[in-house]
């Protein structure tokens, strides 16, 4: 039996989700600067809202993964961005920017329900021999939001304040939901086996799951580093915030433009999944080093693109060698798990480079990381594309 619906059609509506959590995370980031600047004027007040949004997906995406295993993907998908759209709506209405932390508190929770439930239906709405391709095209949407989050972000608020940010936000949402709601087909729960506490464990404890997961830890913190850290070597450096700016898009579109093609190739069986995960972090490793080594606003572009081409290769192979090992039933409570280990790397690596460089210098810090995204291209390069413990062809393709 056949996927049902491997139409690119319903898939893109899937891609538009991750746009919205990507776009709604890194645009609000990008300006919330200004606001603590006024009322809430402190660095540990910038940091909680900054982490507010995360911390709520960390929490949440296994509970929302586990409910899209029980209820099928579809309603999780759909209430996830519904309630983003409220969430955001529910700023403009109480016109109070004291809530912006309430606000983004409910935003993560949104984004923590529709997110997983996206991933698994892109794996389901996809036969396994195009599973690179689709989450390939996953990522690149999302790395567009990651993009132009801060651009777009930052003009909404110059133009109309927080409040056109947020509703922008709502109308982006409920746009969403509805082309989600005509175009991708209700997929009912597939029959689970019980599943004990034991079971889940040595399921996410098996290499199947631990080195995809650590892979995709390890690219986001990357990607991480690259877009904070670049600029402040550039600064030092001399460079003026547009030639960083330029920098740091340039990474992202770096990733966004791979990520297809990386899928691309998996597909047709020319990228492994072990080692072209471990090839993607080599890389990423290699452009912490070469800032170091080479002077000028050289070494900080050649960085970019080898990080932004890195991430860009490692990602969709980890998530789609997630979909393939893991059983179609348990695809939600994988995703949601799989994200939560991308989410504390999208927090260790810039906790890792900024604790390092507090005592010795940024660029041994940077080679810290080297090291680290060495050790774990090591790790993963045994990746096999084959089933995971209790993988079912449920549907397979």
């Amino acid at each position: 039996m056949s996927p049902v619906g491997t139409g690119r059609g319903r898939r893109a509506p899937l891609y538009a989700a991750g746009f919205v959590t990507a776009f709604g995370a890194h645009s609000i980031a990008a300006g919330l600067g200004g606001l603590t600047g006024g009322e809430h004027a402190s660095l540990l007040t910038l940091g909680v809202l900054l982490a507010v949004y995360d911390g709520a997906e960390v929490i949440l995406k296994p509970v929302f993964g586990t409910l899209a295993d029980r209820t099928g993907p579809r309603p999780v998908l759909l209430g996830g961005l519904l309630a983003f759209a409220v969430a955001s709506a529910a700023f403009v209405i109480a016109g109070d920017a004291a809530l912006i932390g309430v606000v983004r508190f409910f935003q993560g929770a949104a984004a923590a329900a529709f997110s997983p439930a996206a991933g698994a239906l892109v794996a389901r709405l996809s036969p396994e021999s195009r599973h690179g391709r689709a989450f390939g095209g996953y990522g690149a949407w999302k790395g567009l939001g990651y993009t132009l989050g801060p651009v777009l972000g930052g003009v909404l608020i110059t133009v109309g304040g927080y409040s056109l940010l947020f509703a922008t936000l709502a109308g982006l949402a409920l746009a969403v939901v509805s082309w989600a709601a005509l175009a991708v087909p209700g997929l009912a729960p597939l029959p689970r086996a019980r599943q004990t506490v034991a079971d889940l464990a040595r399921r996410l404890g098996h290499g199947a799951f631990v080195r995809p997961t650590l892979a995709l830890a390890g690219a986001t913190g990357a990607l991480a580093v690259g877009v904070g850290f670049l600029p402040v070597e550039g600064a030092g450096r001399g460079l003026g915030p547009l030639v960083t700016g330029a920098v740091v898009s340039l990474l992202a579109a770096c990733g966004a433009l791979v990520q297809p093609c990386s899928g691309r190739a998996r597909d047709a069986g020319r990228l492994r999944d072990g080692p072209g995960m471990a090839s993607g972090l080599l890389l990423a490793a290699a452009g912490a080093v070469l800032v170091t080594v080479i002077p000028g606003v050289a070494g900080i572009v050649v960085a970019a693109v080898a990080i932004g081409v890195g991430t860009g290769l490692t990602t969709p192979l980890g998530f789609a060698h997630l979909a393939s090992s893991t059983p179609r039933e348990r695809l939600g409570q994988t995703m949601g798990a799989a994200e939560v280990g991308k989410e504390l790397g999208d927090a260790g690596g810039p906790l890792l480079v900024g604790g390092l460089a507090a005592i010795t210098t940024l660029g041994f810090s940077l080679g810290g990381l080297a090291v680290v995204l060495s050790l774990s291209a090591l790790a993963v390069v045994g990746a096999r594309s084959q089933p995971g413990p209790n993988r079912t062809r449920v549907g397979g393709g």
